[in-house]
């Protein structure tokens, strides 16, 4: 079933909003994928935060127009599925990790940061590890100096006076004598 062109004009400006707001695009091909495996890919990229649609290649080509994804333009033949994502590696690691499993999705291309991506580009993308993962360790690398102080300062007192448990010992002794 075609869409008229209100409709048209409803898709583009829904995809064009999602464009505006995302770092990454990711396109995939489907054919050959049944509405169950089309429904387990949504599934994961709804709880990833990713915008993932079968788009008209017309319809998706009019709403990156001016955008850093135009690069993208060329890749965008066949049938697709688009995936959009605020988070640099989202959409990508989305699309990746279920072509690992399923050998009909096959990673086409990509954009980010004004460049365009091929297969090979997308799945390296994919490697990088989340922003959250990103975050602990920074925060496990900003916390290491703090603990390994700690510990120093732990192995000294114990080396000096036998730690926290002789400082009550030497403290009952003291009125005694």
């Amino acid at each position: 079933m075609s869409l008229n062109r209100n409709e048209k004009q409803t898709v583009v400006a829904d995809v064009t909003a999602q464009v505006g707001k995302s770092q990454t695009l990711a396109l995939a091909e489907y054919r050959g994928l049944t509405v169950e495996h089309l429904n387990a890919l949504r599934r994961q990229a709804r709880d990833k935060g990713v915008y993932l649609h079968v788009l008209k290649n017309t319809l998706a080509r009019r709403a990156v127009a001016g955008t850093s994804f135009e690069v993208a333009q060329g890749a965008m033949v066949g049938p697709l599925i688009y995936g959009f994502s605020e988070d640099a590696v989202a959409a990508a690691k989305v699309l990746a990790d279920f072509a690992k499993t399923n050998d009909k999705l096959v990673i086409k291309g990509g954009a980010y940061a004004g460049r365009m991506l091929d297969a090979d580009g997308v799945k390296s993308l994919a490697s990088i590890p989340t922003k959250e993962v990103l975050l602990s360790q920074l925060l496990g690398l900003m916390q290491s100096p703090v603990s390994r102080m700690a510990r120093v300062l732990a192995a000294l007192a114990e080396q000096r006076g036998g730690g926290a448990e002789a400082a009550p010992a030497e403290a009952e002794a003291a009125p005694a004598a």
